[in-house]
């Protein structure tokens, strides 16, 4: 199957000048939808910019269709020809949706410059909630148990960090989840963040232009080396938006609008 076809039961979600110049894929967060980029497509400094957004839920996550396989790798080569057949030029992506972002350009499925909101680089940045669930979810009979109170005590856990006027219909989304799709695909996440162990030199080496993004208080960790190589990377750029944690652009959707303008016009100057 190929050409558009494939692609028609992802969910996605548009704005911005159809014939804009500049197009650009939104990649949300693990168990995430396109709900979670609205305000930050809203806001002033893309609203107004002669840019197309297009955002694209990982298919499997908030209740839409998963692929058979879902690992990171293979995120990555079909997320790469989303992005190819809707003419994107640039990718943004959040959390998971990050690094499947940052495994597009050292997989070589993608080429553009990248805007990174709040990476993981290794597994002790990881939540170590997360980290237990995904552990746990490989336990016979007892796996089956860890996720469906995952996905219990998330919305809990992310309602301070979600707007008020809109926290009813992102918790919304975040239910739609499914516990066997959350066992399997967070299971091939931390083996892929073990496979490589540290990710900040597989996107430096990718030779990707990227613009990492962090709250300031940021509940993903980065350490002082990853730190350190992100700094010395020469095609890499660290930014830290202040009062925000990890859904920083939920909790600042017109500072990371601004970035993402700026990274996508300036790259195209």
């Amino acid at each position: 199957m190929g050409g558009t076809a494939q692609f028609q039961s992802w969910d996605v979600r548009e704005s911005g000048p159809a014939d804009a110049p500049h197009r650009v894929l939104l990649l949300p967060g693990g168990l995430c939808s396109t709900a979670f980029y609205a305000d930050m497509m809203a806001a002033p400094p893309l609203a107004g910019a002669p840019i197309r957004l297009v955002a694209a839920t990982v298919p499997g996550h908030a209740g839409t269709v998963a692929p058979e396989d879902v690992s990171i790798e293979n995120y990555a080569a079909i997320t790469g020809a989303f992005a190819a057949e809707h003419g994107c030029t640039t990718v943004v992506g959040h959390s998971i949706g990050a690094d499947i972002a940052l495994e597009m350009a050292a997989g070589g499925h993608f080429s553009g410059p990248l805007v990174l909101l709040s990476p993981t680089f290794s597994r002790p940045d990881e939540s170590k909630a997360l980290a237990v669930a995904a552990a746990l979810g490989r336990v016979p009979g007892l796996g089956r148990t860890a996720w469906p109170v995952m996905l219990w005590l998330t919305p809990k856990a992310l309602a301070d960090s979600l707007p008020e006027q809109r926290r009813a219909a992102l918790v919304a989304d975040l239910e739609k989840n499914s516990a066997a799709f959350c066992r399997r695909a967070m299971a091939e996440y931390f083996a892929y963040l073990d496979r490589h162990g540290e990710l900040v030199p597989r996107l430096c080496g990718s030779g990707a232009r990227a613009l990492v993004v962090r709250g300031d208080r940021d509940e993903v960790g980065l350490t002082d080396a990853e730190h350190a190589a992100l700094d010395a990377c020469p095609s890499i750029t660290l930014a830290v938006v202040p009062d925000s944690g990890h859904l920083v652009m939920l909790e600042q959707p017109e500072a990371v609008a601004r970035l993402v303008a700026d990274a996508v016009l300036g790259a195209n100057r």
